[in-house]
């Protein structure tokens, strides 16, 4: 038997799955996070999935990790010290950066900026200049350069970035610049623009070379520790880390390339939210995770997430592929107050975190949550986790009377309810962004919910959506982790040539893109993917010539057959998305600005797990009776144990499923219907099958 090992480290908790590639069976551990060294709670979840299993360590044949140190690093403001080489004249590259100010109206007065990742200090110029062409304008002073990089030396940077002007059309001058560093810098890693975005635009080229150099330290690293903890641990498996585009890397690639890890794990959940979907037969989903602290949606159409060209952590934003994740601070920790100036009830930003956490926890928090809430409302039992966790609901009922006291609602459970009204339209807030504003229609697509509160609140989110059926994957707390271990390796190469398509021929253009596609396939057959296995996808970046922005565009292979209706299959191409999100389309010739390949390693083999086949009658998942307060008052609700369920039990509201990492509300009015692989199917009664 071969298995595979899905690791995912969020902020309080680490998740491992272990799958048995043969059987589909999963054996699950979650331990508590170790910031100061992820690689500890990594290696105890290990330890414990693999008792669970009754396998060793040697067993285990792929380590797949989605990993956070990328993003805190940034977070945290904890990066390295980071040297910046740019062109005479382009100092300040990163002080001008974009004229935008988060906030409304005159935000800048109360908007700080943040600072710099390179320091003003620690940038430099030097003298040499490459066209807009690719031809060299001036030649590279050599003498200015060492001179420059001592400077640098001097001041103790820890890694060094270069980014030339024009550099993403002939990279020679920071090859140059980066060979001789290797000689004045020894040691520093050195992060050129040509080769982490040979793209277009001096800031994002720049901010983005910078943003790999910052992490880039912490990242290799926590990488090699890890891999050498594993080995000394007796884990033989290749080690590959998750990209924000929800693909995978070699644990060497990632070390070089970390700018692509920032949404490492975000990532995770749409691609575990991917797998499951394809099991239960829905290739069209929005995905809903919601945590402790905030919530992240994305929208998939047939089995693809939609994947942005910019990556947002905190302030930083960045020109990076990932998966098209929007977050709100919305999450089961999240804080209901009620200013005094409106006197009207909010919820969250704020959280409670871990610590003290809600005051059901009985952890010395006082505020009241969302969880509180739902503690209050009879949605979360007070036994969880098999008995192991107990919620004092006295505790959460103290914590949100005051709410109904500020608001001047009846009862305490009114203003539970308020807390969850809110919550949940915040959330939607975040689906619209992905679904209406992108010119979706939520009814279109199916829901699947996930994290540790995500499905308390999944059925309320369907009847505001209109999204059906809602899907709760088995482990809903642990679907990152599935998802690092059922997808595939990834790697991606761009180039930037601005030309119009009055310049280009089928010809020029699918010549470029195949030579993207060999320079991208090239890194898989660096890590071990036969060429057999691989599969190219082609896009290109288009815009209406004037305009300045550009729209992504799939590349059809089969329209450049030589036939000459290859370019013209873009334009309609281009044309029709433009009209899909800005609801007209222009009589303007079309332009060509970047060009990208992404090629792709085998999915994994591994197969679905399958419940034994049961009748309609859920009865024997069936634990007790408990009230709960929907829509005003109080009903009795069915409390069932998801493990007793049995593929084909249809469950009907008003009732409460529970698990090991999370607990599912079934509103009146609706029923799940239990799916062979393991996954809630909640639907309308009236829309049952």
């Amino acid at each position: 038997m071969t298995y595979r090992l899905g690791v995912d480290v969020g902020g309080t908790f680490t998740d491992i799955l272990l799958i048995d590639e043969d059987t589909g069976r999963t054996f699950r551990a979650k331990t508590s996070s170790t910031p100061q060294d992820q690689s500890i709670g990594v290696l105890r979840g290990i330890e414990r999935a693999c008792t669970a299993a009754g396998v060793g360590p040697s067993d285990i044949g792929e380590i797949f990790h989605g990993t956070t140190v990328a993003t805190n690093a940034i977070l945290e403001g904890k990066g390295a010290r980071v040297g910046l080489v740019t062109t005479e004249g382009f100092r300040q590259v990163l002080q001008i950066a974009r004229s935008f100010v988060p906030g409304g109206l005159a935000g800048w007065i109360i908007w700080p900026k943040p600072e710099p990742l390179a320091a003003l200090e620690d940038t430099v110029e030097v003298r040499g200049r490459i066209g807009a062409d690719g031809a060299v304008v001036a030649e590279l002073d050599e003498a200015d350069v060492r001179a420059q990089l001592g400077r640098l030396k001097e001041r103790g940077v820890e890694a060094l970035s270069i980014s030339l002007i024009n550099s993403y059309a002939n990279p020679a001058h920071e090859e140059r610049v980066a060979a001789l560093a290797a000689e004045i810098l020894p040691g520093i890693p050195v992060s050129r623009s040509s080769a982490v975005l040979p793209e277009l635009r001096e800031y994002e080229r720049t901010i983005t070379t910078v943003a790999n150099a910052a992490v880039q330290p912490q990242v290799a690293k926590y990488v090699a520790n890890l891999e050498s903890q594993l080995k000394a641990s007796g884990v033989e498996g290749r080690l590959c880390i998750l990209r924000s585009d929800g693909g995978l890397v070699s644990a060497a690639v990632a070390s070089d390339n970390p700018v692509n890890l920032l949404l490492s794990g975000p990532a995770g959940g749409v691609t575990g939210a991917t797998w499951i979907a394809e099991q239960t037969g829905h290739p069209d989903f929005l995905t809903f995770d919601m945590g402790g602290t905030s919530t992240d949606v994305a929208l998939v159409q047939n089995l693809t997430p939609r994947v942005g060209r910019e990556t947002t952590v905190g302030d930083l934003k960045v020109r990076a592929t990932s998966v098209d994740v929007r977050t709100v601070g919305a999450g089961g920790g999240s804080i209901a107050h009620v200013p005094q100036l409106t006197q009207a009830l909010r919820v969250g930003p704020q959280s409670a975190g871990a610590v003290p956490g809600p005051a059901a926890y009985a952890a010395g928090g006082t505020q009241p949550t969302v969880t509180d809430a739902n503690v209050v409302l009879g949605y979360l039992p007070t036994d969880l986790a098999g008995g192991e966790i107990t919620l004092d609901r006295e505790a959460a009922r103290a914590a949100v009377k005051p709410i109904a006291d500020a608001t001047g609602l009846p009862s305490v459970e009114a203003a539970a309810a308020g807390i969850i009204d809110i919550v949940n339209e915040n959330m939607f807030g975040a689906l619209r962004l992905v679904s209406v504003q992108q010119g979706f229609d939520p009814r279109d697509f199916a829901l699947v919910a996930f994290g540790g509160a995500g499905p308390l609140h999944a059925n309320a989110l369907g009847k505001l959506t209109g999204a059906w059926p809602v899907i709760i994957p088995p482990s809903p707390g642990v679907l990152c982790a599935y998802g690092d271990a059922t997808t595939n390796l990834r790697d991606e190469a761009v180039r930037t040539l601005v030309r119009r398509f009055g310049e280009l021929t089928d010809d020029s253009l699918w010549g470029l893109l195949a030579e993207l596609g060999s320079d991208a396939r090239a890194t898989l057959s660096g890590q071990a993917v036969p060429d057999d296995q691989q599969t190219v996808a082609y896009s290109v970046d288009l815009r209406y010539h004037g305009q300045g922005f550009e729209i992504p565009v799939t590349v059809d292979p089969d329209s450049f057959d030589g036939s000459g209706a290859g370019l013209a299959t873009l334009r309609q191409a281009f044309d029709a998305e433009h009209e899909r999100l800005f609801s007209f389309v222009l009589d303007a010739e079309v332009e060509l600005v970047t060009a990208r390949a992404t090629a792709h390693g085998p999915r994994p083999d591994v197969a679905a797990a399958e419940l034994p086949a049961g009748d309609t009658d859920p009865a024997p998942a069936l634990r007790s009776r408990s009230a709960i307060w929907v829509e005003g008052t109080e009903v009795s609700a069915a409390i069932y144990d998801r493990a007793l369920l049995r593929a084909g039990n249809v469950v009907p509201g008003p009732a409460v499923v529970t698990e090991m990492d999370s607990t599912t509300l079934i509103l009146p009015g609706h029923a799940a219907t239990v799916h062979p692989s393991g996954s809630l199917l909640i639907r309308p009664v009236d829309e049952e099958h």
